[in-house]
């Protein structure tokens, strides 16, 4: 579950010495707790993400992330976790999630349903790719109101 932290910067309160009148030192600044709401969070979604190529025992990587739903893009989700997203191409072509390369392309496995429906931008570049696929730059991961879990193909082209 997610929660909140709120937390009051500084407090002003200044400091009186005894004995000396009506005399303050400088305010002094101190620090408040933080504290945390989780009252009416937001519910997530798991997300799992799938190495593109095998390792040598032949067992793929799986790189796990949670998003609040309804809030994030895919491509941010993997950004923010620092899960590769890109071919080699990709890398240096890609358009910075604008939607205008088709280069951030993902197999959605199992999840469908949580996500977002295919965008007029993706129904362009992937009109010839299968209906798993996506572009993580139009890929909204939840709707502010469905939890579950995602899994996610990294790179599906690479696959054999």
């Amino acid at each position: 579950m997610a929660c909140m932290y709120f937390a009051n910067a500084m407090s002003f309160r200044p400091v009186r010495f005894p004995g000396a009148g009506n005399y303050q030192k400088p305010t002094n600044f101190l620090a408040r707790r933080k504290s945390v709401s989780c009252a009416g969070s937001s519910p997530e979604i798991e997300l799992e993400f799938i190495a593109p190529k095998p390792a040598n025992d032949g067992s793929y990587a799986v790189e796990k992330a949670t998003a609040i739903s309804g809030e994030k893009l895919l491509r941010s989700i993997m950004s923010d976790n620092k899960i590769e997203l890109y071919a080699t191409y990709g890398k240096l072509m890609n358009c910075g999630g604008g939607g205008s390369c088709g280069t951030c392309i993902v197999e959605i496995i199992d999840g469908k349903d949580l996500l977002n429906e295919r965008t007029n931008t993706e129904l362009k570049y992937l009109k010839k790719k299968p209906e798993s696929w996506r572009l993580a730059c139009q890929t909204i991961v939840g709707n502010k109101e469905n939890s579950g879990k995602v899994l996610v193909q990294r790179i599906p082209q690479w696959k054999k």
